[in-house]
């Protein structure tokens, strides 16, 4: 095998409450993960050379922060395999959503290269080195929907119910640092207890914060509440994206043909895995 096409699903923080913060100032967080069906596209190609190469860099994104080279560097410096990659990224999440694009581009790219390089490396070792390119790229490795405990990295396998979503753009770029470093971010939700648990009854911490610093995010949330069929309705991640839960597919598009002029957005499917879940050994 020396070339793969992958997916890179998209996700969703269903609530997220911020429960402490450690001394080395990393925030203590609780979450549920849902992967959708709305993903970016990679095709990796295998090098003998050792040389790593993207071939459609995202513009204003330096090679040495994409997260995709990051990736696949680590892993080749992290396993001493003389190989390289030629890789080839298909952008479809937005950036700055809170959608966990680059974390689940990092992901596919670690899952792609052990296959393709041939490490056999476990699901457990790719988590470990996932969490040194960030908080959010664990969850794609372990491959399910995950509550989350820690900061993002202790990750509990969760069964929801089937489920569509609109998920609205506002046109705004949310940095996550700038967020979780607000003087007006509550940090003591008290904790909950791992399942069973109402999903429904959790909340988003930085909702309020971005949600003041950003009208658009604001105007696109009150929209959302607005709507009187819908279940969880709520910013992802740090945002800017915000979302409303349905029933049916039929009602989630219902509701994304009425946004107003000026609004953009998509319908994706709750998904019970992430397409790559096999690729790895537990």
């Amino acid at each position: 095998m020396t070339e793969l096409i992958c997916l890179a699903p998209a996700k969703l923080n269903l609530f997220l409450h911020v429960v402490g913060r450690r001394t080395d100032g990393y925030h203590l967080l609780q979450t549920v993960f849902r992967f959708l069906d709305f993903s970016d596209r990679l095709r990796f190609a295998v090098r003998e050379d050792g040389v790593i190469k993207l071939h459609t860099p995202i513009p204003g994104v330096p090679e040495d922060k994409d997260l995709c080279i990051r990736a696949a560097k680590l892993l080749q410096q992290e396993s001493a395999t003389p190989r390289g990659v030629e890789i080839f990224l298909e952008k479809r999440i937005p950036m700055g959503g809170g959608l966990g694009g680059g974390s689940s581009d990092a992901a596919t790219t670690l899952l792609a290269l052990n296959r393709l390089w041939g490490l056999g490396w476990k699901k457990d070792r790719l988590i470990k080195l996932g969490l040194r390119l960030g908080a959010d790229v664990p969850v794609f490795i372990f491959g399910e929907n995950a509550f989350a405990e820690g900061i993002g990295e202790k990750l509990s396998s969760i069964t929801l119910p089937p489920a569509w979503y609109l998920v609205l753009t506002p046109p705004v770029h949310v940095p996550t640092a700038q967020v979780f470093a607000s003087k007006g971010l509550t940090r003591n939700t008290i904790p909950i207890k791992i399942p069973p648990f109402s999903v429904e009854h959790g909340h988003n911490d930085l909702e309020p914060v971005v949600s003041r610093e950003y009208p658009e995010v604001a105007r696109h949330l009150e929209w959302l509440k607005r709507l009187d069929n819908a279940g969880i309705r709520a910013m992802t991640g740090s945002g800017a994206c915000v979302f409303a839960e349905f029933a049916t597919g039929q009602a989630a598009r219902a509701a994304l043909e009425q946004i107003p002029v000026g609004m953009s957005g998509f319908v994706a499917q709750g998904l019970d895995r992430h397409p790559m879940h096999d690729f790895v050994e537990p």
